[in-house]
Order: structure tokens, then C-alpha cells, then sequence
């Protein structure tokens, strides 16, 4: 069994806690159930036949477990993973020496794929369905294909784009799987059991307001819970009650609904300055000082989820819905 990652062995202490936080199994990972069953299905079927699992995509916003499952897939299945970047990998030589470094049945997992390269990309097609490479030596009339077998493998590809995908890579995996947000009852047990391995003492209701504040995302919910558990040790007893949650989440600037500063601070953008809009992607992030893709990628999602603001073919704008929390946020900071 290989065991093959781009990280440093050194990891920061956030990325060490974020490791040791990740679900093992399918048993231990919340939510998805229905991603759960169908994967799981898969891997007792490919553990029997003694093959490697078909090629796998992931799409969801970011936090939601797919980096989680492809580490799941690695155990399940009992074989090593290679970790990549889709941006990292640059050159067609930069995925060759990848494939061709690989065990039979290995993981790959490369995570935005949809920012590959399309020259990386035209290079994994041939590998992904036939497992071989071509490679061409040499230039003009001299030029000859040379072909390299490749063990079998499974590509695991993570993205929240699924539109930036080309349709032949999209075409080349066997299963596509949707991640959705979690419901809170959801999160208050990766809370509760998020608690248990830091060794941080926290009543149930207030694992249930850092739950409800977490924008349906566990990543979100493990970030909150490791800074309430901050001021729980720094200015209290180590032990997060409920009065202490609630300290720390006005601390962070957390409102009701698990909006944080910069989600209120775009939508009063759009009402204050665009009078609700409709205001362009690029117009809005000049006006926050942020790049289109953050704003697309990481502040968006959830408020549509929400329904605070729409997209047109215009461009944004703030619903009925947003104006009113954007304005009972003005009316509760009058208040202090």
C-alpha cells in the first residue's frame, strides 16, 4: 500500500486540528445519507470484486466534506492518496510523473478540478478511461506518440463549479454526488463530537447556537466552535455554556442567521449604494475591495440559500428578505 501526499509533514497547528477533526468512516461521517448509501454500495462492491472504485465527483460549496469523503474512500478501500491542487498542476509532465508514480487502485485526488489546465486536462482523458498515457516525443515530422501504461486508479475530482467543467472530463466520471447544506440538528452532533476530541466541555445548548450559527457548513462549525473554545479558556473556566457562546459569537461578529461582517457588509453595499441594485459582479467587488471569484464562490452561496439576494441577468440584487436584515442588523447595533 503506497502512501503519497503533496502536504508537508509539518502541518500548522489549524491544519493539524482540521486532520484530526475529519471523519474516518462512512459511519463516522454526518449527513449525505443518501451520498453515504450510494457510495457506500459502490466501495463494498469494489472492496469484493477486488477492483479500483470508479472515477468520482464531488460538487458542493466549499466546507461541506468532500476532501472528508476522498480521505473515507482512501480507508475504506485500503490504499494510498495522492493530494493535489487543480491550479498546482501546470504542465502535462506535472500529471504524468503523478499517474505514473501511483499503485493499482490508488486515490487521486485533485481538488478545484475545474481549474485545471486543458493541456493537464487532454492528458488525463486517455488515462482516465483506458489507464495509459500518450505522450508525443519530439517536434514536427519527427515527432512520434510514445504510450505508458498506468495502473488503475481513481480519480476523485472536487469542485464548486461544476459549470467551469469541459463536458469530456465531466463525461469520464462514473458518479457525480451533490453535497448539500447541513441542517442544524446535523451539526450539533459534528459539534458535540468535535467537542469530545479537542477535550472542550460544552453544554447542549450551546452547541446547538454555534450549530444554528454555521451557515449549514461544518467547516464553519468546527472554525466557531475552536474560537469559542478560545475565549472559554481565556476568559472563563475552559467550559462553554451557553452565556459563553453567546459572548464569543458576538465577539466574531456572528449575527442570528450566521451571516459574519463581510456577508452584511455586501449586502448593505448592494442596498445602500445600489439602492438594492441590480449592481454587476465586478461593479460590487470594487466596491468591497474584493476579487469576483470570493464573492461568487464564498459569500454568495449561502445567501441565496437564504434568499437575501438574487442573481438577474442584470446582476445582483437584494430581496425583501435581505433589505429586512439588513435592517433589523442597523436597528440592533443602534441599540449598543
Amino acid at each position: 500500500m503506497s502512501e503519497q501526499f503533496l502536504a508537508p509533514a509539518v502541518l500548522p497547528d489549524e491544519d493539524e486540528l482540521e486532520l484530526s477533526l475529519r471523519p474516518r468512516s462512512l459511519d463516522e461521517f454526518v449527513g449525505q445519507e443518501r451520498v453515504k448509501e450510494q457510495l457506500g454500495i459502490s466501495l463494498e462492491a469494489t472492496r469484493a470484486r477486488g477492483e479500483a472504485l470508479d472515477h468520482v465527483l464531488l460538487v458542493g460549496p466549499p466546507g461541506l466534506g468532500k476532501t472528508s469523503l476522498a480521505y473515507i474512500v482512501r480507508e475504506e478501500l485500503g490504499v494510498g492518496i495522492r493530494c493535489v491542487a487543480g491550479p498546482a498542476l501546470e504542465r502535462k509532465g506535472d500529471m504524468a510523473a503523478i499517474l505514473t508514480a501511483m499503485e493499482p487502485r490508488d486515490v487521486l485526488f485533485i481538488d478545484e478540478i475545474h481549474r485545471l489546465s486543458r493541456a493537464v486536462e487532454e492528458i488525463l482523458y486517455p488515462a482516465l478511461e483506458d489507464f495509459r498515457l500518450d505522450i508525443i516525443v519530439g517536434q514536427g515530422p519527427a515527432a512520434r506518440t510514445l504510450t505508458l501504461d498506468v495502473p488503475p486508479f481513481t480519480l476523485i475530482g472536487a469542485t464548486t463549479r461544476t459549470g467551469l467543467l469541459t463536458t469530456p472530463l465531466r463525461d469520464r466520471f462514473g458518479m457525480t454526488f451533490r453535497l448539500d447544506y447541513y441542517a442544524p440538528e446535523e451539526l450539533g452532533i459534528i459539534v458535540r463530537r468535535s467537542a469530545r476530541i479537542l477535550g472542550v466541555e460544552i453544554s447542549d445548548d450551546a452547541a446547538d447556537r454555534i450549530s444554528e450559527r454555521s451557515r449549514g457548513t461544518p467547516r464553519v462549525a468546527n472554525r466557531i466552535l475552536r474560537r469559542v473554545r478560545d475565549v472559554a479558556q481565556v476568559r472563563h473556566q475552559g467550559v462553554v455554556t451557553t452565556e459563553v457562546a453567546a459572548e464569543a459569537l458576538e465577539l466574531l461578529e456572528v449575527d442570528g442567521m450566521g451571516l459574519e461582517k463581510t456577508d452584511r457588509d455586501l449586502l448593505r453595499a448592494i442596498v445602500e449604494r445600489f439602492d438594492g441594485g441590480p449592481v454587476g459582479l465586478s461593479t460590487l467587488a470594487v466596491a468591497l475591495g474584493d476579487e469576483p471569484d470570493t464573492i461568487e464562490d464564498v459569500y454568495e452561496p449561502y445567501l441565496l440559500q437564504l434568499g437575501f439576494i438574487q442573481r438577474t441577468p442584470r446582476g445582483r440584487i437584494v430581496t425583501k428578505l435581505g433589505s429586512a436584515h439588513v435592517g433589523a442588523t442597523q436597528t440592533e447595533r443602534a441599540l449598543f
